[in-house]
């Protein structure tokens, strides 16, 4: 059952302050679960898209694919059938649903609305869904496109990481209409541990904004805490053993901290998309009055991580700059 406390809010760009909703959490026998067969179309198949597709093939819909590189998308169809487009367009065309998982605005821009992209050819009614961690208002400028185009469109960008879209448990936080919402919901639900709707047309940006936000402060007290560690002649694994049992657990310390003691960093979410995130936020920030300084402090380490190269190295790398 879909849960929304928040009034049917137009798919326009006007801004407007999310209403509190409760998360959708969808049990893992509901995630299995083959509900009815849909024509689907999936752009762009990168460590977190080509999963994600995946797991909406193996629930049952039809799936054609995109993906800028076709060698990515002729391995995908090898490995779970389906069918491979040249373009967006033809990708999208005849889809009741298009999923899209990119890597920032421009080439998010470029599959929806560029020369070849799905907008133009998706019929009235269909839905787009769009689960790159892209700007705000970027995400009202495509709701506004689609609404001319009678189009749904949901911004629903994800929290989870390539593990998550492996296992199909994701979190996916969304904005846009409740109908598109309602609509999303069940095939969402192959690939996500929990959906929710946070408000209208760039809601979900701006909260895996706040994800962000809060993930970078975190990873930077971890670093400290490992340097900390060390430098008093502490064994950092015993002392992360022992406190990620208490208040300072967290999912950072549970999944970063043995590599970052190890010290490999060649994985996980790179220094690169983080900086865009947190100039996404800091660029709302500014627009909204919010004081971000840990943010921004963060934002400028990674600044430097970059200058010295290490703008593919995961964001826990932050503890390199310390030792």
């Amino acid at each position: 059952m879909i849960r929304d406390r928040e009034e049917s809010a137009s798919a326009g760009g006007a801004r407007s302050e999310a209403q509190p909703s409760e998360a959708v959490v969808v049990p893992g026998s509901a995630r299995n679960r083959t509900h009815n067969s849909e024509n689907v179309a999936f752009l762009c198949l990168g460590a977190m898209g080509y999963p994600m597709a995946g797991h909406l093939a193996r629930a049952g819909h039809s799936v054609r694919v995109y993906n800028r590189t076709p060698e990515t998308a002729e391995r995908w169809v090898a490995e779970y059938g389906g069918a491979l487009a040249a373009t967006p367009a033809t990708a999208a065309e005849g889809a009741a649903f298009v999923f899209a998982c990119t890597g920032d605005d421009a080439a998010l821009r470029e599959i929806t609305l560029g020369a070849d992209g799905a907008f133009a050819v998706l019929a009235p009614g269909a839905v787009f869904v769009d689960h790159t961690t892209a700007s705000p208002s970027l995400a009202r400028e495509l709701a506004e496109a689609g609404a001319l185009r009678e189009l749904e469109v949901l911004d629903a960008p994800v929290s989870g990481g390539e593990e998550g879209a492996r296992s199909g448990a994701l979190t996916v936080m969304a904005g846009g209409s409740e109908l598109a919402f309602g609509r999303a919901q069940p095939l969402v639900a192959a690939y996500a541990k929990s959906f929710a709707r946070l408000g209208s047309a760039g809601c979900g940006q701006l909260t895996k904004l706040v994800n962000q936000i809060c993930i970078a402060g975190v990873v930077q007290s971890l670093a400290e805490g490992l340097h900390f560690a060390r430098r008093a002649g502490l064994d950092p694994a015993a002392v992360v053993e022992v406190i990620s049992q208490g208040a300072a657990g967290s999912w950072q310390m549970s999944h970063r901290a043995s590599t970052m003691i190890e010290g490999r960093y060649d994985f996980g979410f790179a220094v690169d998309w983080m900086r865009k995130d947190l100039g996404f936020a800091l660029e709302e920030a500014e627009q909204s009055g919010a004081r971000l300084p840990v943010a921004a402090l963060v934002d400028r380490l990674y600044a430097v991580l970059q200058e010295r190269g290490g703008g593919r190295l995961d964001t826990s790398s932050l503890l390199t700059l310390l030792e």
